[in-house]
C-alpha cells in the first residue's frame, strides 16, 4: 500500500490530539483523547505520564477508523513544553509529572539563579530565570525530596517519554529539550554549568536531536497498543510552539505567529540567538530561533470572565456582539491580564491583574471588551519590544488556537498593531508543524521550509482599520505606564493572598 500520509501527535496540557495529514496539509482523519491533570495542592498541577501514553494510543486508535495504518510514512510529536517526569531505572515514574504551569519552585528561582548566576543562565538557555521553566521544578525536588532524587535515572519532558513508548529508546528533539531550561541553545547540548549545579549530568536526560531527524521505529509491544504498523518511523518533533510556527509557516521574521490559546503565545524567526528580557529565544523546528513571548493569562481570562460572571454558562456570540457594540476603550476601562503573574517582559512572577478607570456605569460589555483589549495591547506591546531590540519588522500576524474563532478580538489584533493578520486553512498548526516534520523525514520534502511553504494555507485576512489604530496608540501609551507604576503596590498587597 501506498504510504501517502503522515501522523502529528499533538501532546498538550488537556488532551492529545492525533491527525492524519497528506502532502497538501489537509487532515483526513482526527483522533482524540483527554489527559487528567492533578492539582493536589493551591498552585501545584501535576499528570501521570502513563496518561500521556494512554491518551496518545487512544488518539491514534481512532484514526484507524478512516484510514489504514499502512499508509503511514512517518510520525512526529508536539509536545506541551517545560513539563517533566523524573524517571528510575525501568523507566517508571518516580513521582507524578510537574507542569509547566505548576508554581511550587517560586524559591528554587532565586536558588539557582544564585548558584549558576541569573545573566549566565539566561544567555545559556536564551530564557530569563522563571519557574514556567522545568529546571526550576527539577532544583524543587532535589532541596525539597531528596530521597526520590536519588532514585530518578532520567528526566523526560513528554517527547522523550512518547518517544521511549514508541520505539523502546529515550529520545527527544533539540525543540523539546531546549524548554527544560537545561539545553544550551548555542551548542545545542545540554548544559554542564546548569547541570553540576543539580547534580547532575547529561546523561541524565533524553539524548537530543534536530527536529525532523528519524529516532527509531515503533516496536511490536508499541504496535499492538497504538494500531500502527510495526517499524513505522518516528521523527523527531518539537515543542508545541515552535512546531506551531513551522506549521503556520513563519519561517522568516516578516510573520509572526500568534497563538490566542490558554496563554497568549507569540514567536518571531530569527537566524539569530537574541538574548534579551524582551523574549524567550529557543530553537526553531526548521533551524535557527524563535524569538517568542509569552502571556499566562489568555483564553484563560475568557474563561474566568464566564466562570466568575456568568455562572459557566457562556454564550460566545451574545458576549462578542455586546462587547462589539462598546467604543474603542471600553468606555475608559482598562485592563492590565497579569492574573497568574508575568513572564514577558517583565519577568515578575508576583505581578497581578488591574483594573482601571472602573465605575458604577461599566457593566458586562465593558468588561468584557476590556478583557480583550487588555490582552491585546499586553502582546502588541511585546511584539513591538521584540520588534526594536532584534531589528526586524514583521508584516503579519498568523492566528491560531481557539480565540482566533473571535472575530473582534481577531480584528483587534489588526487594529491595535497595525498589521495584517492572517487565518491559515486549519487551526491545528502545532500538529500540522509535527505533521511536516514528519513528512520530511519520509523524503516528501527536501527541508523543513519546503514543506511549511507547501503544507501550509492562508484562507482569510484582515487589515487594519487606520483610524482605529491610531487611537489605540493613544491607549496603549497610556497601557505602557501602569505596570511599572503599580507595581510597587501589587508587591505590598503579596502579604494579603492565599493563592
Amino acid at each position: 500500500m501506498v504510504k501517502d500520509i503522515v501522523i502529528g501527535i499533538d501532546s498538550s496540557t488537556t488532551a492529545t490530539k492525533a491527525i492524519a495529514w497528506n502532502s497538501e496539509g489537509y487532515p483526513l482523519a482526527e483522533g482524540r483523547s483527554v489527559i487528567p491533570l492533578s492539582n493536589p495542592r493551591p498552585g501545584w498541577y501535576e499528570q501521570n505520564p502513563e496518561d500521556w501514553w494512554k491518551s496518545a494510543y487512544e488518539s491514534l486508535q481512532q484514526l484507524w477508523k478512516t484510514v489504514s495504518p499502512e499508509r503511514v510514512a512517518a510520525l512526529a510529536i508536539a509536545n506541551q513544553r517545560e513539563t517533566v517526569v523524573p524517571l528510575d531505572k525501568k523507566g517508571n515514574a518516580v513521582r507524578p509529572a510537574i507542569l509547566w504551569l505548576d508554581e511550587r519552585c517560586f524559591d528554587e528561582v532565586t536558588w539557582l539563579s544564585d548558584k549558576v548566576g541569573k545573566e549566565n543562565l539566561h544567555h545559556i538557555t536564551g530564557r530569563p530565570p522563571d519557574m514556567t521553566t522545568a529546571v526550576y521544578s527539577v532544583a524543587w525536588m532535589l532541596r525539597r525530596e531528596k530521597e526520590l532524587y536519588k532514585q530518578v535515572n532520567k528526566f523526560v519532558e513528554v517527547h522523550g517519554y512518547l518517544v521511549g513508548k514508541l520505539t523502546g529508546e529515550l529520545k527527544t528533539s533539540w525543540a523539546s529539550a531546549d524548554p527544560m531550561g537545561v539545553f544550551d541553545i548555542h551548542e545545542q547540548e545540554y548544559s554542564t554549568t546548569i547541570l553540576e549545579a543539580l547534580e547532575l549530568a547529561p546523561h541524565h536526560f533524553a539524548e537530543a536531536f534536530e527536529s525532523a531527524t528519524p529516532l527509531g521505529e515503533v516496536t511490536s509491544e508499541a504496535a499492538n497498543a497504538t494500531g500502527l504498523q510495526k517499524g513505522t518511523l518516528v521523527v523527531a518533533g518539537g515543542g508545541d510552539g515552535q512546531a506551531a510556527g513551522l506549521g503556520l509557516n513563519a519561517t522568516s521574521s516578516e510573520r509572526a505567529y500568534l497563538n490566542l490559546g490558554t496563554a497568549v503565545v507569540s514567536g518571531i524567526y530569527s537566524q539569530e540567538a537574541h538574548i534579551t528580557p524582551a523574549c524567550r529565544t529557543l530553537i526553531a523546528c526548521n533551524g535557527g530561533y524563535i524569538l517568542e513571548t509569552l502571556l499566562r493569562s489568555g483564553t484563560f481570562l475568557l474563561t474566568w470572565f464566564v466562570d466568575t460572571f456568568l455562572d459557566g454558562k457562556a454564550d460566545w456570540e451574545r458576549l462578542e456582539h455586546e462587547a462589539s457594540n462598546v467604543p474603542l476603550g471600553s468606555e475608559g476601562l482598562l485592563l492590565v491580564p497579569h492574573f497568574s503573574g508575568c513572564m514577558t517582559p517583565y519577568w515578575d512572577g508576583g505581578a497581578r491583574g488591574v483594573l482601571l478607570g472602573l465605575s458604577g456605569a461599566h457593566k458586562r460589555p465593558q468588561l468584557y471588551r476590556a478583557l480583550l483589549e487588555g490582552l491585546t495591547l499586553e502582546q502588541v506591546m511585546m511584539t513591538q519590544g521584540v520588534e526594536e531590540f532584534s531589528n526586524k519588522k514583521i508584516e503579519e500576524y498568523v492566528l491560531t488556537g481557539g480565540g482566533a474563532n473571535n472575530k473582534l478580538w481577531s480584528q483587534m489584533v489588526a487594529d491595535v498593531s497595525g498589521k495584517q493578520v492572517l487565518h491559515p486553512h486549519s487551526t491545528e498548526a502545532t500538529n500540522l508543524g509535527a505533521g511536516m516534520l514528519a513528512a520530511v523525514a519520509a523524503g516528501w520534502y527536501k527541508t523543513r521550509n519546503e514543506a511549511a511553504a507547501s503544507m501550509s494555507q492562508v484562507v482569510g485576512s484582515l487589515e487594519p482599520n487606520a483610524k482605529n489604530h491610531q487611537r489605540y496608540q493613544d491607549l496603549l501609551a497610556v497601557y505602557r505606564k501602569v505596570y511599572p507604576q503599580v507595581n510597587t503596590l501589587n508587591q505590598k498587597l503579596s502579604s494579603f493572598r492565599t493563592s
